[in-house]
């Protein structure tokens, strides 16, 4: 049985990045800050609910008569007990004599085209493990993008307009980077492991820290480039976000409106129609502020059963990816037009070419990840650096079709005043022949 390291990692990152919230909250409200205050407190307390229903839906609490717990959720400790339940039945497994055991069938990853089927026993309390490790990975994704991701942002914001880094606000930053990296990670592995469910999936320290690599420097930029570019256009940046949200929000549905499935119902037995759409809207909430900020590994259909897209699409993730880095560098071309008097004793230039590298550099990791370091790059049709290609091909297709198309026009637009031309050389050819032939004559 693993050791719940991943429940550990999660609730340390929880509790600490909510006791700096709420410290630094105080510090504000001692300043006089309250806009600040609110903002800060909003942005910490709204994920806390949010993880507290995601751990009490997850682990089926709806259809049990568990009034303890429940009470414990809504005094925000769910994530405490949950931990606490997680080790008692880690350490107390090997004292106590499984009742009954489950088998699940796993199939290794193919090794020279030969994949082996594997049975393996499954006790009830290493399942209910594997529940809380769930139940953990998916909080921590609700507790990055909705919470830490804000947070990060706005205390960067207020770093800029108070010309100020504090060591209490410089903690509080750190910490909330480290929550949005771990989110994202644990979104990786959560999306692998439902893609390749029927597989027996060992990821291993380089993938891990390819993924860290990768994540780190995608989220910091990005978080960098909304900082800098709302700093000096304030109203122009809520459009920015407004769009890029309501754009990833609606996408799931509009995909589903148009593949004309039937509304999923199976999502949990105890749930309404109205209960079901609510979770729904939930879920694209999430899915919209990941993107927000990363890439999504998991991508939501609605249309699924498991309401996660088990096929890889080279092709959305690349769209999406040069579509990011070319809004990272329009933003930062207009934070460098636009920029204040603050900026004179920081060099621009570099600061916007470091930005695009560090950008780069994430794509660098993400390419190494999925072409080296993915635990079922064997189960590929095809890799990523082919999918590249073939869609730079298809780029370099349009752009050669485009420019033919321009020469032809220009060619069609110039054969009248050649064939007017030709005409007027030819008239005067017919002339000076005529002109020798009556000379030849007058002479004979």
């Amino acid at each position: 049985m693993k050791f719940p390291g991943s429940v550990l990692i999660s609730l340390v990152l929880f509790v600490s990045e909510t006791a700096a919230a709420v410290c630094l909250s105080r510090g504000y409200r001692d300043q006089g800050d309250h806009v600040w205050r609110m903002l800060t407190l909003l942005f910490a307390l709204v994920p806390c609910a949010l993880v507290q229903l995601s751990l009490y839906f997850v682990h089926r609490d709806v259809s049990r008569d568990r009034p303890l717990v429940l009470l414990l959720h809504l005094l925000q400790l769910g994530p405490l007990v949950r931990c606490v339940e997680a080790f008692y039945i880690y350490f107390s497994a090997e004292r106590v004599e499984e009742p009954y055991v489950s088998i699940t069938k796993k199939r290794q990853i193919p090794k020279d085209g030969y994949s082996e089927e594997i049975e393996k026993e499954v006790g009830q309390a290493e399942g209910k493990l594997r529940t809380h490790r769930s139940a953990f990975s998916r909080a921590s994704v609700i507790q990055a993008f909705l919470g830490s991701a804000p947070q990060l942002t706005l205390q960067l914001y207020i770093c800029i307009l108070q010309q100020e880094v504090t060591v209490a606000r410089s903690v509080f930053m750190v910490l909330s980077l480290l929550s949005i990296v771990y989110g994202a990670l644990r979104c990786n592995i959560l999306a692998i492991k439902i893609k390749y469910d029927d597989y027996d999936i060992h990821v291993k320290p380089a993938a891990y820290l390819c993924i860290f690599m990768w994540r780190s420097f995608e989220i910091a930029t990005r978080v960098a480039v909304l900082v800098l570019f709302g700093s000096v256009l304030r109203v122009w940046v809520f459009l920015v976000v407004l769009l890029n949200f309501l754009c990833f929000f609606f996408y799931p549905w509009i995909h589903f409106w148009l593949s004309r499935s039937p509304f999923p119902e199976n999502i949990e037995k105890e749930l309404s129609r109205l209960g079901t759409t609510i979770v729904l809207c939930l879920l694209t909430l999430l899915y919209a502020g990941i993107n927000m900020f990363c890439w999504s590994a998991a991508q939501v259909e609605l249309s699924d059963p498991d309401l996660i897209s088990k096929s890889q699409n080279w092709y959305q993730m690349t769209v999406y990816y040069i579509v990011r880095l070319m809004e990272n560098a329009f933003l930062l071309l207009m934070w460098y037009i636009y920029r204040t008097d603050f900026y004179l004793y920081v060099c621009a230039p570099m600061l916007f070419l470091q930005l695009l590298i560090g950008y780069c550099m994430g794509i660098f990791f993400m390419l190494v990840f999925y072409q080296f370091c993915h635990p079922c790059k064997k189960l590929f049709s095809s890799s990523i650096t082919e999918a590249l290609l073939s869609c730079f091909n298809i780029l370099y297709f349009i752009c050669q079709y485009h420019k033919s198309t321009l020469l032809k026009g220009k060619v069609a637009m110039k054969s009248p005043e050649n064939t007017d031309e030709a005409r007027g050389s030819s008239k005067t050819i017919d002339s000076q022949n005529r002109s020798v032939h009556q000379s030849a004559s007058s002479n004979a």
